[in-house]
């Protein structure tokens, strides 16, 4: 289930497995923080993970929420220094941990590790540009709207896998322009919210409007 190995053959995926340690933690535990040493691949087996940076007037940006079969902390493979990330768990997750230089001396083995974890850095950073890119050329409305319109199921149903506060963080926004905004698109009938982590969209053609 990790694309990173999805190409070994069983007994290459054991020598992976010898360096592997298998961890645990509650929701809302640090995997590591900004600052921590490096040299370690960690793999998310079960849950899920918000990785964010802390600005330096303390305001901390959602970079992206990774889940089952995604990895993190891959840049201290490449580049000796320490953390840059924060890694927090949103639920119980269970983190298969390894160990930086001896996957380093697997990845000289089979390159192919090599290439998939490129190809996913290429991928992140690709998402990281089109961020910057949207942030800088649309208003809070319109971002609100497109993330609604995107994570909607053919319902129309919004069911949220991170708090309102992470999820304005990550569209560049306070918690309170977010929660203003949407008690407005309620007001105006556009869409009902139902608990902390569940929105109907009730008239798309009206949010629409706003795009």
């Amino acid at each position: 289930m990790v694309p990173i190995f999805s190409t070994l053959t069983y007994d290459e995926m054991m020598e992976v497995a010898k360096i592997t340690v298998p961890r645990s933690y509650k929701k809302g535990e640090m995997i590591y923080m900004a600052g921590d040493k490096g040299e370690k691949l960690f793999v998310i087996h079960k849950g899920q993970v918000k990785i964010s940076r802390l600005s330096p007037a303390g305001k901390e940006q959602v970079i992206r929420i990774l889940g089952p079969g995604e990895f993190m902390g891959e840049l201290s493979l490449f580049v000796c220094k320490p953390q840059t990330d924060n890694a927090e768990t949103l639920e119980d997750t269970s983190i298969c941990v390894i160990d930086g230089e001896k996957l380093k001396g697997i990845m000289a083995k089979y390159p192919t590790i090599a290439f998939k974890v490129l190809e996913e850095l290429s991928h992140r950073l690709d998402k990281a540009e089109k961020l910057i890119e949207y942030l800088g050329s649309h208003d809070v409305e319109t971002r609100i709207v497109e993330t609604l319109l995107e994570l909607a199921d053919d319902k129309g149903e919004v069911v949220l896998n991170m708090s309102k506060k992470d999820l304005a963080s990550h569209m560049g926004m306070s918690q309170e322009t977010l929660s203003r905004k949407l008690s407005y698109f309620q007001d105006m009938g556009w869409i009902k919210q139902i608990g902390h982590r569940r929105i109907i969209i009730v008239d798309e053609i009206g949010l629409r409007t706003l795009i």
